[in-house]
């Protein structure tokens, strides 16, 4: 688990420019290869993401500005390294749902992490093939969408159980060689009942999907 000193949490008033400064996909973009990968120069990102490198120092500069990145250990003094400041960027969805503006970030940073996970898919299948990654990382990894009946309080419970076994697991597995990074991402979004006849080809998909994910684990 991430350590508060590791962890950035938005505030939508205070940090309302901050906030207006991630909107920008690139930034996002180049923020979550600088903590997945570590520290890197304007010019290798530039390599990463097919941008110019004055489009990548531009935009590093200003994630700098509002302390999302900061200058790392050069290894010569030919071009600035950066790194990110936090592991994790963290929010109140409630206090994000108080203004329009924070919405609208809320929704962005939400399909920005979807991004996320369907690079981070190619890339899992990629080392698999390749052998970067050992076939013991073949049974436990995978994609689940169960659909379960939850209450709002009983949703909120297994945040706190998931965050605290995390905690759990990644204190034990800290000094372990054979861990790998994991990239793990969790949703719980409410849907409203349907009407009935309402769109039921996309239900009766959605329904179907998740039953074949469950057999899928189950095997």
């Amino acid at each position: 688990m991430v350590s508060d000193e590791r962890r950035r949490v938005l505030d939508p008033e205070q940090d309302a420019a901050a906030l207006k400064a991630l909107t920008h996909p690139l930034r996002i973009r180049l923020l979550g290869m600088l903590r997945q990968d570590g520290p890197a120069t304007a010019s290798e990102l530039a390599l990463r993401t097919g941008e110019s490198s004055a489009s990548t120092s531009y935009h590093l500069r200003v994630l700098a500005k509002y302390a999302f990145v900061a200058e790392a250990e050069h290894r010569d003094g030919r071009e600035r390294r950066w790194q990110a400041v936090h592991s994790v960027t963290s929010w109140s969805n409630k206090e994000m749902g108080a203004t329009p503006g924070s919405r609208a970030w809320l929704s962005l940073s939400r399909r920005a992490q979807i991004e996320h996970l369907e690079a981070a898919l190619v890339q899992h299948e990629a080392d698999i093939a390749d052998g970067r990654l050992g076939q013991e990382w073949v049974g436990p990894s995978g994609i689940s969408d169960l659909m379960p009946r939850l209450t709002s309080e009983s949703l909120t419970e297994l945040w706190e159980v998931l965050d605290r076994k995390l905690e759990e697991l990644t204190a034990r597995d800290a000094e372990d060689p054979r861990a790998a990074q994991v990239v793990l991402l969790t949703a719980g979004l409410a849907l409203a009942p349907r009407e009935s006849g309402t769109e039921p080809d996309a239900r009766a998909a959605e329904t179907d999907a998740a039953a074949e994910t469950d057999a899928e684990k189950a095997s």
